[in-house]
């Protein structure tokens, strides 16, 4: 422990496996190697198909390219102490490094969600407006989205960790995790939290709430295009475009609302629930975005096999 006048900060976290089920953290550890190779290999996958394929560099596939990107750094970002604890049992990180890693995580979530609301204007311009899509969504103009969306990330999220630093801490050092988080840490503490509540609930709102609600709006849009087309094939054509889009936001978004909400108001609800809740968050979307966007997409499993096909010749 830090000790200056009344002011306590421990020196490090005790980070939590899956409560109850420590003796099977060996067992366990294999799924999680498993999706964390599939998040690896599968962004990786990605960018080399739309590198290497020229007629992939298109808006969509510049926006897959950022997606497949941002989820390579957050299993990157969980890796070291999940897997750390599962196999070694290490549960000790130091402060500094512990608000390191939350700052990186939740940066990583917010460009996710910004991303994600790019897509869906990507798709929208694309199905509403197909003769214009090229002209606004030029690749300068995806480079300066996303340039955005990364600053907008960084500088909204910068007062956390200097928050949560200023807090003093008294005797509780254990997470709920095996990974750093923001509502987790700041309930360690025993000063007055409003201010980091306050902060994150309106940095929450403003970022991820605000996509949320415009890639909804964006949907609607686009479903009040698609009705007004003449035939049901062009329907089909123009949905199935959406499909891997969808199943993303919905990968992505339907976990995150749920630990928001179990930090914040689910007192009661079991450890383990909280647990699995957030795995699924920061695991399953670098794991499952690749297979989703390789199943669905025509042009990334065709790009694929070419690439399969001429290793093999």
């Amino acid at each position: 422990w830090e000790f200056n006048g009344s002011f306590y900060q421990p020196s490090a976290f005790l980070m939590m496996g899956i409560p109850g089920l420590e003796a099977l953290h060996p067992w366990i550890s294999i799924p999680f190697c498993a999706l964390y190779l599939s998040a690896l290999l599968g962004n990786c996958v990605i960018l080399f198909i739309i590198r290497r394929t020229p007629s992939l560099h298109e808006p969509m596939y510049y926006f897959l390219c950022m997606l497949a990107l941002t989820d390579l750094g957050l299993a990157l970002c969980t890796l070291p102490t999940t897997l750390g604890l599962f196999w070694f049992g290490v549960r000790r990180i130091g402060f500094d490094a512990c608000l390191t890693q939350m700052y990186f995580i939740h940066i990583l979530s917010f460009i996710e969600s910004s991303v994600l609301l790019a897509m869906a204007f990507d798709r929208f311009m694309a199905i509403s407006h197909p003769l214009r899509h090229p002209a606004i969504l030029t690749r300068s103009t995806v480079l300066k989205i996303g340039l955005a969306i990364v600053l907008r990330g960084v500088l909204s999220l910068l007062p956390i960790p200097f928050l949560l630093k200023r807090l003093t801490y008294c005797g509780r050092t254990e997470l709920s995790h095996s990974f750093c988080f923001h509502p987790d840490i700041m309930n360690l503490a025993c000063a007055d939290i409003k201010v980091n509540v306050f902060y994150g609930m309106i940095v929450l709102l403003s970022t991820v709430g605000t996509d949320f609600v415009f890639i909804v709006l964006s949907y609607i849009l686009i479903i009040r295009t698609v009705v007004s087309l003449t035939t049901r094939e062009e329907c089909l054509k123009a949905l199935n475009t959406c499909v891997s889009h969808i199943c993303a936001v919905l990968v992505f978004f339907i976990p995150m609302i749920g630990l928001s909400m179990i930090h914040r108001f689910g007192k009661n609800v079991p450890p383990l629930v909280n647990t699995l809740v957030a795995y699924t968050y920061l695991i399953i979307p670098p794991a499952l975005n690749p297979v989703i966007y390789s199943i669905k997409s025509t042009h990334i499993r065709e790009a694929l096999l070419r690439a399969l096909c001429r290793k093999r010749g």
